[in-house]
């Protein structure tokens, strides 16, 4: 049986170990913001991210493994930026990034990119039976590096040390590095949210870093974001996309990490779902939902090369499919 390999049986990229020491002191110094007034999340913005032009991206696409969800994305994720996937728990954020991992394998023939992936995981363990099913033993997991990240830290550290197999023209997996995916950044940065100004910074360094990664190599980032409930009072002068209107699950909801990171990503989709009590589903479609009838859609929130757009998807053991709609 073809297994993934873990990051640290391949060359210099570390895998963390899975523990929760106590964490570095970091220095801080935020006073000399504080006293010319630019102490918001914005002002902390580093001129590595005002300067780019988030309308040029590359050509290159990665498919999602589904005709009907490629044409809603204009042919994939594309190269050379950062998409984020939001969405609350199971509603199909992780399922995605495997079906990624298996298409970015997959040659170029039949949509993916012939190349290897990077998988960093902050939420162990890493869900293998699930890629083995999705994959049925047709595709090779040799092409799939995983590695674990529990703090901002170490996750600077992976990707400092991840340059080094993106720089190679031939990694020891044999395929350049095409994938990229951060599952999920909400639970590395979760533990320093009463630190706003500091987890800015490390946020934007981070964010920076990743697209440095993804123009340098041209290759396809994504990450995925939870999202937490919507307060009326604190949103009533707030809009980023059509953040407003995003309803998962009958509550309505917005991505976490604030509008410092959703400053950072430069395409934002929203996976949501809700309970279909009439919805018939066939006993032939063998969904992962456990028998309940989900109703799921995935909906671009904003993309600098996309129109506002959604299509109904389902779950299934064999993977994640749109829906068309009927006439």
């Amino acid at each position: 049986m073809t297994e993934v390999h873990s990051v640290d049986r391949m060359h210099k990229f570390q895998v963390q170990r899975w523990k929760r020491g106590k964490r570095n002191d970091r220095q801080r110094n935020v006073e000399s913001e504080r006293k010319n007034g630019r102490n918001s999340e914005v002002a902390m913005i580093p001129r590595c991210l005002w300067l780019q032009n988030p309308v040029q991206l590359p050509a290159d696409k990665l498919s999602l493994g589904c005709p009907i969800l490629d044409h809603v994305l204009g042919g994939g994720i594309p190269c050379g930026s950062i998409t984020e996937l939001t969405g609350e728990s199971s509603s199909g954020k992780t399922q995605l990034c495997l079906q990624l991992l298996l298409s970015a394998a997959a040659p170029r023939s039949s949509g993916g990119l012939s190349s290897t992936s990077l998988f960093i995981s902050s939420e162990p363990p890493f869900p293998l039976r699930r890629l083995h099913s999705l994959s049925a033993g047709d595709a090779p997991l040799d092409h799939i590096l995983v590695g674990s990240a529990l703090s901002p830290e170490e996750l600077e550290s992976l990707l400092k040390s991840a340059d080094y197999l993106l720089s190679l023209n031939r990694p020891p997996s044999g395929r350049p590095i095409r994938l990229l995916v951060v599952d999920s950044a909400t639970s590395i940065f979760r533990a320093d949210v009463d630190d706003v100004p500091s987890r800015s910074a490390v946020l934007f360094r981070i964010a920076a870093k990743l697209k440095e990664q993804a123009r340098s190599f041209n290759i396809a980032v994504v990450v995925t974001n939870h999202v937490v409930d919507v307060v009326e009072d604190e949103t009533r002068d707030l809009r980023i996309g059509n953040y407003v209107n995003l309803w998962s699950s009958g509550r309505r909801v917005c991505p976490a990490m604030g509008l410092a990171w959703a400053n950072c990503v430069n395409t934002r989709l929203f996976l949501s779902r809700t309970i279909e009590t009439n919805m018939m589903v066939a006993a032939n479609e063998h969904m992962v939902d456990g028998g309940c009838k989900w109703r799921r859609k995935l909906q671009v929130v904003f993309a600098p090369h996309l129109p506002e757009a959604s299509c109904d998807f389902v779950i299934k053991r064999e993977g994640v499919f749109g829906v068309a709609t009927q006439a």
